[in-house]
């Protein structure tokens, strides 16, 4: 069986290298096979970062991925993001079982999100799972499925996603700037659940349920051919509903809002037995009493199918399917699709926006677990960073201040709306980055209490228009000249035009330098040999008539006499050479002005 078990799980990890197919188990960390359907689940760890896993605790048995959930209580938006081809038409599932994970017998409510768009607004219940199907074609390499919180102590949670690629054929009255929203899926006549054992693009067909008593049909051919290109699976056709007679209809449930929205229908169609030359079956589709197809006559063992769009309804609108006046047998049907058609989807955030993001979140771990679209849908950006509003927004700000960023600062020149960037308080090193300089719209940019090192790019320094900080700062060099920092490095050498630190020569600095302490070396060793040959002479002298005139008197010692003259000349050298070092640093060029100036611009 665990033989069997990894095979699965290897199959089904080649085939979705080619295709997006991808069944996650929210909460979970395990590789399992569900022995319901035959589908091969993973565990979210490699999809999402954060959040909290919980397993559910039920007397009831609860189908397996259902049994863990993901909750978010930290975030307005989570997201997973989940690798896809550029153009690929794609069914996304989304399921929700709340099974009072949390002890408070409150189901929540929030939002759904996908690819930027907002999806629907999940309403969860107490013990019955829920799970919402969107169809449409991706417009970049990435799904992406979010929830969203949307009312305080409502935290939103997702109990597992599914992804599965649809040929492109399928559905294809859909505009591929729209996607579809599952309202409803049914077979009519069957007992059980169909999906991923027959249905090879894993739709789930849910049996209808007969309020209306109307007659359950079950055909004569064990497989049905399946010519039509948007391919329900062969066992929707083995049963069927009929109405009594040619007087009586059927009437459709579409599971459709209250408010009208525009809608695409499918009604699948198949014979279901050999009929007679004397009969026939023949009907017509009517919304609220009046025809609005051609009559259909379904053929034996043969799938059709009437497709409605370009129709806007509502829960008050009447869909039935009646007998033409020239039917001898009363109209049938085998299966239903209904969706409700969105608004235009998205673009997306401004992809120069979107590619200095990525690069942010490429050289910084802490940002990469943040997915979906960064601005959209409104007002549920990423909390890190502020957008303009349209269906196309620019990102205006980045508050990235104490987010624990370490490392040299990536190139985002290409976010040209920035207005505001705030990175104070992280650990970034190296030089400031010339390119922040030239970011037309940039108002403020906060880079206090990082290490950057060398001088602050002229760029940023001489721009008026721009609120600079950059206190805390030990290595960095505010003066624009050879100055050193409060570390005492002298960073004059460094090159702030980019971030990549590069050196440039400190031969001349070194050079210009030593030579002047050469000379002056030499001036001091000079001015002190001569005065010591003159307070010599004066000692010897001192020192004879001291000989002469103390004899053999106490302390007349001549040798004490001289070593205290001795002590005398050292300690005045020092004190020359002491006040000419003091004049000489008083000398030293210090731009105080620039230092100043540069505090004043970083508290303006």
């Amino acid at each position: 069986m665990l033989t069997y078990l990894l095979f699965l799980i290897i199959a089904a990890s080649a085939f979705s290298t080619l295709h997006a197919d991808v069944s996650i188990d929210c909460g979970s960390s395990e590789l399992f096979s569900s022995d319901d359907y035959s589908i091969g689940w993973v565990g979210d760890d490699s999809y999402i970062q954060h959040g909290e896993s919980v397993q559910l605790r039920s007397s009831k048995p609860i189908y397996e991925p259902m049994a863990t959930l993901r909750v978010f209580t930290d975030r307005k938006k989570s997201c997973y993001n989940i690798d896809s081809a550029k153009g690929s038409k794609v069914l996304v599932r989304a399921y929700f079982f709340y099974g009072n994970y949390d002890g408070k017998s409150s189901p929540p409510s929030f939002d759904l999100h996908f690819d930027g768009n907002h999806w629907t607004t999940v309403e969860t219940l107490s013990d019955q799972l829920v799970f919402y199907e969107v169809v449409y074609v991706t417009k970049t390499d990435t799904i992406s499925v979010c929830v969203a919180q949307t009312a305080p102590n409502m935290f939103p949670f997702i109990s597992a996603i599914e992804v599965r690629d649809l040929d492109s054929k399928m559905y294809a009255d859909l505009d591929l700037n729209r996607a579809l929203m599952l309202r409803r899926r049914v077979a009519y006549g069957t007992k059980a659940i169909i999906r991923s054992t027959d249905d090879v693009y894993d739709r789930i067909w849910v049996p209808a349920v007969n309020a209306d008593g109307f007659t359950v049909l079950t055909s004569a051919e064990l497989f049905t051919e399946v010519g039509i290109d948007d391919s329900p699976p062969s066992a929707v056709f083995q049963n069927a509903f009929a109405a009594d007679s040619t007087s009586t209809s059927i009437r459709l449930g579409t599971n459709l809002p209250a408010t009208e929205v525009p809608v695409y229908m499918n009604m699948y169609f198949s014979e279901v037995s050999v009929l007679d030359s004397t009969e026939i079956r023949s009907f017509e589709l009517r919304i609220n009493g009046k025809s609005s197809s051609k009559p259909f006559i379904p053929v034996y063992a043969k799938a059709g199918e009437m497709v409605l769009t370009n129709e806007t309804a509502s829960s008050s609108t009447n869909f039935t399917l009646a007998a033409t006046s020239d039917s001898t047998l009363p109209p049938l049907i085998n299966a239903l699709e209904v969706f409700t058609v969105s608004d235009e989807l998205t673009d997306g955030t401004n992809s120069d926006d979107v590619d200095g993001l990525v690069a942010l979140q490429r050289e910084f771990d802490v940002l990469g677990d943040w997915g979906g679209d960064p601005c959209l849908p409104a007002p549920y950006s990423w909390d890190w960073i502020n957008c303009t509003s349209g269906s196309t927004p620019r990102v205006t700000a980045l508050y990235l201040g104490s987010f624990g960023l370490s490392g040299l600062l990536p190139d985002f020149s290409s976010m040209t709306s920035l207005e505001i960037i705030d990175l104070h308080n992280n650990t970034l090193i190296g030089s400031i980055p010339e390119f922040l300089g030239s970011l037309p719209n940039l108002k403020q940019l906060n880079l206090a209490s990082n290490g950057f090192s060398g001088p602050v790019p002229s760029s940023i320094s001489k721009n008026k228009k721009l609120k600079l900080v950059v206190t805390n700062n030990p290595d960095l060099c505010t003066s624009g000249k050879s100055c050193k920092t409060a570390s005492g490095v002298d960073t004059s050498g460094y090159d702030g035009s980019s971030s990549s630190g590069k050196k440039k020569s400190k031969l001349p600095v070194i050079l210009g330098t030593t030579v002047p302490v050469f000379v002056l070396f030499w001036v001091i060793a000079g001015v002190c040999a001569v005065l010591h040959h003159k307070r010599k002479s004066a000692a010897i002298a001192a020192g004879n008539a001291a000989v002469q005139a103390g004899g053999n008197k106490p302390y007349g010692n001549p040798q004490a006499a001289q070593m205290q003259m001795a002590a005398n000349n050292n300690n005045t050298a020092q004190n020359m050479v002491h006040d000419f070092m003091v004049n000489v640093q008083v000398q030293e060029p210090v731009d105080q002005n620039n230092q100043q100036n540069l505090n004043e611009e970083g508290n303006s």
